[in-house]
């Protein structure tokens, strides 16, 4: 196994390095006349991009100091949306740059392409024709010859050849491809840093007695505090959640990634969290790469109720959460049964549960509702295609069978703090009940 996990390792390495060699010749060799500050500045970055990068991840997940954590967490992983927008960049600047060299050609020919006329066939530069020698012409005494002075010829008229064209052609590529990645992961990163939106979504539930007719639940998944995300980010996100004045709050899992130690102080705003039913917790496959028991008995001291494989009968419907899938690995997976048998059918039931892929169980066991998270909503495009492979719905409302399922895009993001084509949002379900 191990030796499969390093064959694997490398590979991806492997694969990694290539990419960045590629960005590399078309971003800075390319547009470099040769060795020099500006390809030496370029290289540098090229190299001590990946290094931060595979610096940080490697940081998070062996639980260094936490210190070093956040010193590598930001170069590291805005590289690593950086370089994903770099790539795609140069992509599709490879597919204009056929029609680029074009029109430099039509623009700033060659002379090489009209080849200046030879002076020797010039009408005025041959020798004319001479006077002496014609019949009955008088024979001038020849002046005396004076030797010439020596020419001079004009400096040739510099050259606009085509390795320079295709130098200028590559700078300007490489400008517009930097521009555009740069400019779409700083506005993807300011979008994170502001703090989620609110999303309004009703569900008609057909079990909802009328009196629970507009019962709004506040979902809040995948806030990923840890070294980039911390205290200032989960107060934006108290402050959003509980401005939209909720009955009930739903913490879908995937609150952090690291340890109680690390990141208590940055938990500590959701102790402010305020709704009439109370604020609800289940965990999420990050809370097992963090410690999980460690943050139930946490968010529980900060007054959030943990469901653990766990029912409880609110007023109108009954409100279930179970652990995440992850929660196997340590004999904590996720159990319906324990969950939802022995429920009144009669009742309304909204499930927690962090995974999309969780709702088939749900749907066998009559769940009206699963509440997920998890997907992040693909965080930057196209990561929307990969998360939809993987999840039987990325984002937003859908419906299997009897059940229906919602998934929220989440409030934060794990690795670059940066969405791309897939806002964060803090979601708030409305209830709607379908009974005369």
């Amino acid at each position: 196994m191990v030796i499969v996990f390093a064959l694997v390792a490398l590979a991806v390495l492997a694969v990694v390095a290539g990419l960045h060699w590629y960005v590399w010749r078309r971003l800075v060799r390319d547009s470099t006349r040769g060795p020099g500050p500006a390809r030496r500045a370029g290289t540098a970055v090229f190299v001590a991009g990946p290094v931060l990068m595979t610096g940080a991840l490697v940081a998070e997940r062996a639980g260094a100091p936490f210190w070093l954590q956040r010193t590598l967490a930001w170069p590291g992983f805005l590289w690593m949306a950086l370089a994903l927008y770099l790539l795609l960049a140069v992509l599709a600047s490879e597919a204009v740059r056929p029609l680029v060299n074009r029109l430099s050609r039509r623009i700033a020919p060659s002379p090489l392409d009209h080849p200046s006329p030879d002076p020797a066939a010039s009408p005025l530069g041959g020798p004319g024709p001479g006077i002496q020698g014609a019949p009955g012409a008088v024979t001038a005494a020849p002046a005396p010859a004076r030797t010439p002075a020596p020419a001079q010829a004009p400096a040739p008229a510099p050259r606009v050849q085509e390795p320079t064209r295709r130098l200028v052609v590559s700078r300007l590529l490489a400008g517009a491809a930097t521009t555009a990645a740069v400019a779409t992961v700083g506005h993807g990163t300011y979008g994170v840093l502001k703090g989620p939106r609110v999303k309004r979504v009703t569900v008609p539930l057909a079990k909802l007695p009328r009196a629970a007719h507009g019962f709004r639940i506040a979902v809040v998944s995948d806030i990923h505090l840890g070294p980039v995300l911390g205290r200032g980010f989960a107060q934006r996100v108290v402050d959003t959640v509980n401005a939209t004045r909720p009955d009930l709050i739903a913490v879908v899992g995937d609150l952090v990634d690291g340890s109680v130690k690390d990141l208590g102080p940055a938990a500590a705003p959701l102790a402010r969290l305020s709704a009439r039913h109370g604020a609800y917790f289940v965990t999420g496959n990050h809370e097992y790469f963090s410690g999980a028991e460690q943050w139930i008995e946490e968010v529980r001291d900060l007054g959030l109720h943990p469901l653990q494989n766990a029912r409880t009968e609110l007023p109108y419907f009954d409100l279930a959460g179970v652990n995440d899938v992850q929660g196997e690995s340590e004999g904590q997976g996720p159990d319906f049964a324990r969950a939802l048998d022995d429920r009144d059918p009669a009742r309304a039931c909204v499930l927690l549960a962090h995974q999309p892929v969780q709702i088939h169980e749900a749907v066998r066991h009559g769940v009206d509702l699963q509440l997920s998270g998890h997907t992040h909503g693909g965080q930057l495009w196209p990561g929307s295609l990969l998360a939809a492979a993987a999840n039987p719905t990325v984002a937003g409302l859908d419906r299997y069978g009897d059940t229906q399922l919602y998934v929220s895009r989440g409030a934060g993001a794990w690795g670059p703090p940066t969405r791309v084509g897939a806002p964060s949002d803090v979601t708030v379900i409305e209830l709607a009940a379908t009974r005369a």
